[in-house]
């Protein structure tokens, strides 16, 4: 086994984030999905029908990637997609009794993949989500949490930036 104390950070949340995602899929076969599907499924849930590009921006992945993802999840009967009455060049995609089933199978799934509750540790999930914030705003054009008080402190009552707004985008 390889001196783990000898790793940077970097390495160590790569490598966990890697074998999480193998365990994890892994539990999730049994119940017909994958990783992807449980995030798309996660994203309908909480936010109602939407169209397949607004969810792949969302779950920030290339709306073919989405595609793909959602055609295996829909030949499973976990979501439906009918045309866009406003676009009809679109569908809006919307999740099903059984996809919130299988989206509930999966959450349990989750909650139990380490033993000890590793995974839901208050402090695991703060500095995860730091490194998702400050890594991500630049990649997917975010307002950076400091940026956006920069931003709303610098706006004036006409609305306009001053010249202390810093809006990444």
């Amino acid at each position: 086994m390889p001196d783990l104390d000898q790793w940077p950070t970097g390495r160590l949340l790569t490598t966990a984030a890697r074998l999480v995602e193998h365990a994890w899929n892994e539990r999730l076969v049994d119940i017909g999905v994958t990783h992807a599907g449980v995030i798309a499924l996660g994203v309908l849930a909480n936010q109602g029908a939407m169209t397949q590009a607004s969810l792949a921006q969302i779950v920030r992945v290339q709306a073919q990637t989405m595609g793909k993802t959602l055609s295996r999840l829909e030949s499973r009967g976990h979501v439906s997609r009918v045309r866009n009455d406003l676009d009809r060049r679109s569908h809006l995609v919307s999740i099903s009794p059984d996809g919130r089933k299988v989206l509930d199978a999966a959450d349990d799934i989750e909650r139990t993949l380490v033993a000890g509750g590793g995974l839901v540790s208050d402090e695991l999930r703060n500095h995860l989500q730091t490194v998702i914030r400050q890594l991500g705003a630049p990649r997917w054009n975010w307002v950076a949490p400091d940026a956006a008080v920069q931003e709303d402190v610098a706006l004036g009552e006409s609305g306009a930036p001053g010249p202390a707004a810093t809006v990444i985008g």
